[in-house]
């Protein structure tokens, strides 16, 4: 049980690191500006949702985690399907805890670089 507990805060690590990426990073940033025009404008619900996720940290995390458990099998507790279910919960939790703590370091960086170009322009200035 323990490695299980183990396992999950690591099979956490790719769903975070890969929500984030696409949802967030200059990398995706073409694909998630068309898909939040689609999200926003699209003629039908079930466009508009199905574009809104590739938008949502939290609900691309869902779809992440679905596929690295069909990927890897991990349950958590039970063997069979109520583990899917229970690690399915888990590892998105402990995946949008950990965007969340990377979100407030990466606030703390720019405002200490916000301070620091202004400390510098002062000097500068004097």
């Amino acid at each position: 049980m323990e490695a299980h507990i183990y396992y999950l805060f690591i099979m956490a690590l790719p769903v975070a690191c890969i929500a984030w990426t696409v949802t967030k990073e200059e990398i995706f940033k073409e694909v998630r500006e068309f898909c939040i025009e689609r999200s926003k404008y699209g003629n039908k619900l079930i466009k508009r949702k199905f574009f809104y996720v590739f938008t949502c940290e939290y609900c691309f995390s869902h779809y992440v985690t679905t596929i690295l458990l069909l990927i890897t099998r991990f349950t958590l507790i039970y063997p069979d399907w109520r583990g899917y279910v229970i690690a399915f919960f888990s590892v998105v939790w402990i995946a949008n805890v950990y965007m969340s703590l990377y979100n407030i370091i990466r606030v703390d960086l720019k405002k200490e670089k916000i301070k620091a170009a202004k400390e510098e322009s002062e000097l500068k200035n004097n």
